[in-house]
């Protein structure tokens, strides 16, 4: 907990000398350069180690010698979403990868977004690879157990974008345009109208974002209301250490709902 806070200090300090860095450069003071210069080796230093430990960390966990992450309740884990950079989804071997673990681990219901629609086009032979290795595992002398098929859910921004519009017509229907004239729309009225379109889909209890930015990238966001964000960083850099310590780690949260 104390790493993670020191993390989120530096993360914080890091945005506030972004913001004045224009400024330090058109000084001509060699001091305040030279200051200036330091804090940033500081930083970059921090962020070196930060990422060795965490890269130590995962391939402990990868060997499963953390045995605190053998005891991982994926239970908790209902629906979990996973957020790619477009860019990034092209790298289909990596996205395999990381449903094959998702798929090992027991995690059931997974929604794979990228904003463009890139994983759209590979969903088919990403569900084929699947299960084929599914059915080469169980052909061995020791099948898996109690393996079910994980459902697999991929959408994009544009599918945000028409459940909105449709949305907007049904509300539209519904409250103006009949006799009641009903025009005080509450929460509970839109999402009646995503579900009654098919548009509501699941709430992810966890979401994963891997690429550049620390966003969800246009996520629908009446689906994430009380999910846990977790940024992975950039796909490159994805490790089945790092995952499963995301999920332990959420699995050992404890949220509080509002009334």
């Amino acid at each position: 907990m104390f790493l993670r806070w020191i993390e989120s200090t530096v993360l914080d300090f890091g945005d506030e000398i972004q913001k004045v860095s224009s400024w330090v450069r058109s000084i001509r003071d060699p001091w305040l350069c030279l200051l200036w210069h330091i804090t940033h080796f500081l930083i970059s230093l921090w962020y070196f180690i930060l990422g060795l430990a965490n890269g130590i960390e995962s391939c402990l966990i990868s060997t499963g010698a953390l045995t605190r992450y053998k005891a991982c309740d994926i239970s908790k884990v209902q629906n979990l979403a996973v957020v790619f950079d477009s860019k990034e989804a092209l790298q289909t071997i990596k996205v395999l990868d990381l449903l094959r673990w998702l798929a090992d681990n027991g995690v059931k219901n997974v929604c794979l977004y990228d904003r463009e629609g890139v994983l759209k086009h590979f969903k088919e032979a990403l569900l084929l690879l699947l299960e084929s290795e599914k059915i080469s595992k169980e052909s061995t002398s020791k099948p898996l157990l109690e393996q079910k098929q994980m459902s697999l859910e991929v959408i994009s921004f544009s599918d945000g974008k028409l459940a909105v519009t449709k949305a907007a017509n049904f509300l539209l229907e519904k409250h103006y345009l009949s006799v009641s004239k009903e025009k005080h729309l509450t929460e509970s009225d839109m999402n009646d109208a995503l579900g009654a379109i098919g548009y509501g889909g699941s709430e992810p209890d966890l979401m994963l974002i891997y690429g550049p930015a620390r966003c969800h990238l246009g996520f629908p966001a009446w689906r994430i209301r009380y999910t846990e964000i977790v940024y992975m960083g950039p796909v490159k850099s994805m490790k089945f250490g790092s995952l499963i310590k995301a999920i332990h780690r959420f699995t050992m949260l404890h949220q509080n709902y509002g009334t």
